[in-house]
């Protein structure tokens, strides 16, 4: 089994730098400050929750309902293969799980030494995918950390590839991955898993699926829009689309400097995870300053949808202070570890709130991405 190899790029000034050849493409979303403060959420057509291998389904610790495979609301389709060996339901063992595991979606499972595929009714547009796995020990199903590697495809992309949730479980004992893909009109959402051909007794296992709608344009480019100006790396003046033909995958959302977590519940609606730790991948931040915003209250553009964050993400800031003698002298910097292979889209959210900055030009800084210019002032 070949590893992706791994390397890092880095948030400088924000600043990123990387170790990569890679190609970034930017967007950013400015909040201006104003004496009104009131967020949208967002109104999802679709928010469907699905605990596999249950029959009856129930509420989630934050009240959010998930609904059993088994109740006949999605076709699952089977595809048998020599041993005849149809997906089955178990449930993971409660003694091998400890007490912060939530029984929903993670105390069960659908799991088959053959390919089986969810096929899901929805409307055309973009969609937010998530896939949960809880990789621990089933009844009658090997060591999953040998046994279960596996493909995911949503329709005609592949999401997952000779994947290994106990290799990408990181020490947690749940996680999901989560996709933005598009649908066409007419279509249904086939969501297909496939043992791996290449190891023996391999099988794929799934404890929950969510889809939920996003806003049309959140992440993709309008039809309407030329493009993003800045693909950073390329010649200067080429813009960039991001079209509903590709697939993307969320590799890290954080809510920086505040030391809180956003839950899924606590998003604008579409059920994101703002994770909190940004510090962990700090490499370069001394000195640096955490303000936190209790005073003024925050108004988003006209061209900026209240939903785009949680309002709690445009609360706290990191920052490299206001000393300009030390801010010459080094640059606050974030690594993240990548996988070489691919193109990565960098949003960046800023809002300025701190009561010292009243003009523009009191605050200029350069941002880099993968040692590369993203903006100079």
């Amino acid at each position: 089994m070949e590893i992706p190899s791994k390397t890092a790029f880095s948030v400088q000034n924000l600043l990123f730098h990387s170790f990569l050849r890679l190609f970034f493409f930017v967007q950013y979303l400015v909040v201006p400050v104003t004496a009104d403060f009131n967020v949208t959420r967002y109104n999802t057509m679709e928010n469907i929750a699905i605990d596999c291998g249950s029959s009856v389904g129930g509420k989630s610790w934050d009240d959010r309902p998930w609904v059993g495979d088994g109740n006949g609301k999605f076709s699952l389709i089977e595809q048998q293969n020599n041993n005849n060996k149809p997906s089955v339901v178990k449930a993971a063992s409660q003694d091998s799980l400890p007490s912060s595991v939530d029984p929903f979606p993670y105390y069960t499972a659908r799991l088959s030494y053959s390919q089986f595929t969810y096929s899901i009714p929805l409307t055309d547009g973009q969609k937010f995918i998530r896939l949960h796995f809880c990789p621990t020990k089933y009844p009658d199903f090997g060591d999953p950390s040998k046994k279960a590697f596996f493909s995911v495809k949503a329709g005609n992309f592949i999401l997952l590839s000779n994947f290994s949730p106990s290799l990408h479980a990181h020490r947690e004992v749940t996680f999901f991955k989560e996709f933005c893909v598009n649908l066409d009109e007419g279509q249904r959402l086939n969501l297909t898993f496939t043992p791996s051909p290449y190891i023996t007794d391999s099988y794929a296992f799934i404890n929950g699926i969510e889809v939920v709608s996003m806003p049309t344009n959140l992440y993709y480019t309008p039809a309407s829009d030329e493009g993003v100006p800045r693909f950073v790396g390329q010649a200067q003046g080429k813009t960039y689309r991001l079209e509903n033909n590709t697939a993307l995958e969320n590799m890290y959302r954080f809510n920086v400097g505040s030391g809180r977590e956003i839950s899924p519940k606590d998003d604008t609606g579409m059920f994101r995870r703002w994770l909190n730790d940004d510090q962990e991948y700090l490499t370069k931040a001394n000195p640096s300053a955490i303000p936190f915003n209790t005073t003024i209250d925050l108004n988003f553009s006209s061209t900026i949808k209240s939903y785009a964050a949680p309002k709690e993400a445009y609360a706290t800031a990191r920052t490299m202070g206001t000393n300009k003698t030390k801010n010459e002298n080094y640059q606050l910097t974030w690594e993240f570890p990548v996988d070489s292979a691919f193109s990565y889209f960098v949003r960046l959210h800023f809002c300025e709130f701190q009561t010292e900055i009243t003009k523009p030009g009191d605050r200029v800084f350069e941002i880099l991405l993968a040692n590369a210019s993203a903006e100079t002032q």
